[in-house]
């Protein structure tokens, strides 16, 4: 949360450009990170995340305090925005749109190398998870969001969002193989 913030957010409501060009300067790296990690890509992650900034300035005198940060109803659109996204997309591949850092030879270290191959391996399982489950992992893990926070975002209570968390660390754990231990929640054991 940004310090004042709820004082930032009414002068933007009142129409001041540089109030929300603060909450800009805020939220914009978290959005997009949110965005990148549900497309994959980051021209279209971009492109969303401009989006999501665009429909906020539209819509902010919508924008009622319910006790949440200013980024929970930031999450909020920018999920519906990725959900939009899916929705109208037609999967195509252009030769053109391959990342060129993809085809190159890197000489990373064996290191740096296997850890960004186990990166790749969980981003893929958290994108085979279901879209509430991807939310809830990338809002608490990535993102570092509270459970309230991630609450307000996805409009469910605290326990829904905690039911969801461990629904999809299950999940999670199936798909990278990993064994289901029996402290499986403790990873996720503050708010």
């Amino acid at each position: 949360m940004l310090d004042g913030e709820n004082k930032i957010v009414m002068n933007a409501i009142r129409g001041e450009a540089s109030a929300f060009g603060l909450l800009y300067d805020h939220y914009q790296p978290k959005i997009y990170r949110f965005i990148l990690i549900k497309v994959g890509r980051r021209e279209e992650a971009e492109d969303l995340t401009h989006q999501v900034f665009l429909s906020a300035w539209q819509n902010i005198e919508d924008y009622e305090d319910l006790g949440y940060p200013f980024g929970s109803w930031l999450y909020q659109m920018a999920r519906n925005q990725v959900i939009d996204h899916y929705r109208t997309r037609r999967p195509t591949l252009n030769i053109e749109e391959v990342d060129p850092d993809n085809l190159t030879y890197d000489s990373q270290s064996a290191a740096q190398a296997e850890e960004r191959l186990e990166m790749e391996k969980v981003k893929r399982a958290i994108l085979k998870l279901k879209p509430a489950h991807q939310d809830v992992i990338i809002m608490r893990f990535v993102e570092e969001m509270s459970v309230k926070e991630v609450a307000a975002a996805l409009h469910k209570t605290e326990g829904a969002v905690k039911l969801l968390r461990h629904r999809a660390l299950i999940q999670l754990r199936k798909s990278l193989g990993i064994q289901n231990e029996s402290h499986s929640d403790e990873l996720d054991s503050t708010n």
